[in-house]
């Protein structure tokens, strides 16, 4: 006998919220987010932040891997700067906030922090490049830039 289908709706990952301009992604941590002491192996944060960031350009309509796939170009890390604040540990529901920087061209900086309740854990500046398919600096396209620059004083615009 098998089991009657889910709807989508409840299938579907989290992929957090916008309120004025700032993106909320909640991250649970589990068993194999942990050392043997339960605490938050520190490469996993970047993880984190690499899905809050990619789920907050989806929600605001910017569709990735349809660039890679016609050539347009990707988004790679330039620069980040992190710091460690206070530790993560097994079944602590935490929650990335992120804000956009500032936009030019070619790139994006993006504000994250990694928080448990009003406890700050992690605090980071991630600086993206657009590249092209062979790897080189090329500017990102306009509609995007025009998005970042709607969260900076509101809400997105649904897509």
């Amino acid at each position: 006998m098998s089991a009657p289908a889910a709807p989508a709706e409840m299938l579907s990952p989290p992929s957090g919220c916008y309120k004025e301009g700032v993106h909320y992604y909640p991250v649970r941590i589990y068993f194999e987010d942990t050392d043997a002491g339960g605490i938050v192996y520190h490469a996993n944060y970047l993880r984190y932040m690499e899905r809050a960031r990619s789920d907050m350009l989806r929600l605001l309509g910017i569709n990735q891997r349809a660039s890679i796939e016609a050539g347009e170009g990707v988004y790679a890390i330039s620069h980040m700067e992190i710091d460690y604040r206070s530790p993560a540990k097994l079944d602590d529901d935490l929650v990335v906030v992120s804000r956009m920087e500032r936009v030019s061209g070619a790139t994006v900086s993006i504000a994250q922090k990694v928080m448990r309740g009003d406890t700050l854990l992690t605090d980071a500046t991630v600086t993206v490049a657009f590249i092209s398919p062979e790897g080189r600096p090329k500017r990102q396209p306009k509609e995007w830039v025009a998005l970042y620059q709607s969260i900076a004083t509101g809400e997105p615009s649904p897509s």
